[in-house]
């Protein structure tokens, strides 16, 4: 009978779905799903049960002799080992040696990278002495001779020199006078022409000329922008060979400290001096 009864066709008996008004919270929760959840949630409860009487059987007066080794910082973090060994002095040397080298090399770089750049640069000799000397850069001096003191006493230099009291103090690019009343009258002269010049042009002509001067301007101004950032870039290449110096100078007087040949400040806090063989 019972190989009769597994013969025939029974029915495939589902598990209810979620209804349909309920389709927004997702799939039904089955037997299975249930049981996980649970028994999650009394595992949790457990453990916080067995925290809380940790907590509650502390004894608040409680000491332990790591208390004493242990400090902390000024965050209240504990300072422990990391398990990092403390490397020898030799070693500590030579990595200090290979650092200098590696200074020393990327100084080298930056020499040249900015030597290339100065060479490049196309400046005024005002210009290319403030970046080269700083602010304060060296100004040269004009020595003029006379026979005796009446004509000292008689001497003008904007008459000698043929330009304006303005311009005295500079010793470069000094306009004379007489270059000035020349360049005037020819832009003068020269603006009229254009004038006329204008007057006689066709309509095709006048477009042509004022589209060549809007490109000449286009390119005056893209070349004071690359002249700008080339600037810049200078100035960064010399900040950038200061911090180089400098470090290369503490790493110097490190390597000193360390072979015993200056002085320095011990772990204490006291400035100490290297003794001398008496001569």
């Amino acid at each position: 009978m019972s190989s009769m009864r597994n013969a025939v066709q029974r029915r495939n008996h589902k598990e209810r779905a979620q209804p349909l008004e309920r389709e927004k919270w997702g799939l039904l929760e089955k037997r299975k799903d249930y049981k996980l959840r649970a028994k999650d949630h009394k595992e949790k409860k457990a453990r916080l049960r067995i925290l809380k009487q940790k907590a509650a059987d502390r004894n608040p007066d409680e000491f332990s002799f790591a208390m004493m080794s242990s400090k902390v910082d000024s965050r209240g973090v504990k300072i422990a080992d990391r398990g990092n060994k403390a490397l020898s002095v030799d070693v500590v040397k030579l990595l200090k040696t290979q650092d200098v080298g590696y200074i020393r090399t990327m100084l080298q770089v930056v020499r040249k990278e900015k030597k290339q750049l100065e060479e490049e640069v196309v400046l005024d000799d005002e210009e290319l002495r403030a970046l080269k000397d700083g602010e304060e850069g060296r100004s040269g001096k004009h020595t003029v001779f006379v026979r005796d003191k009446e004509e000292l006493m008689e001497f003008r230099p904007d008459e000698f020199f043929g330009t304006s009291e303005d311009v005295l103090d500079r010793v470069w690019n000094r306009p004379r006078k007489q270059n000035e009343v020349d360049t005037k009258t020819s832009d003068d002269e020269e603006g009229e022409w254009e004038r006329v010049k204008s007057k006689k042009m066709s309509k095709k002509q006048l477009e042509t000329k004022l589209q060549r001067e809007k490109e000449e301007r286009a390119l005056l101004k893209k070349r004071e922008r690359i002249m700008e950032r080339r600037a810049a870039h200078l100035e960064a290449l010399k900040s950038k060979e200061r911090d180089l110096m400098i470090a290369e100078e503490e790493l110097e007087k490190q390597r000193a400290k360390m072979q015993g040949t200056i002085g320095g400040i011990n772990k204490h806090g006291v400035s100490f001096k290297i003794r001398e063989r008496k001569r």
